[in-house]
């Protein structure tokens, strides 16, 4: 049997949700092991000047415990 744990992480990106995303599981992958999935909890964005300036989000990474 499997034992998981579920961590929450913020992230942004100034190109996109997905590449905030991906920066959260490249960051959070250079200290777990193991990253089931990742559950998007939330998303926002800042404007600056009528254009969207940075994408954020929280995010839940699910990883298994050795």
């Amino acid at each position: 049997m499997a034992v998981l744990k579920v961590i929450e992480v913020l992230s942004s990106s100034t190109t996109s949700w997905e590449d905030a995303t991906q920066k959260a599981v490249t960051q959070a992958s250079k200290s777990l092991k193991n990253i089931r999935s990742v559950y998007v909890q939330e998303q926002s964005a800042t404007v600056k000047d009528g254009k969207v300036a940075e994408y954020r989000m929280n995010l839940k990474i699910t990883f298994e415990i050795e």
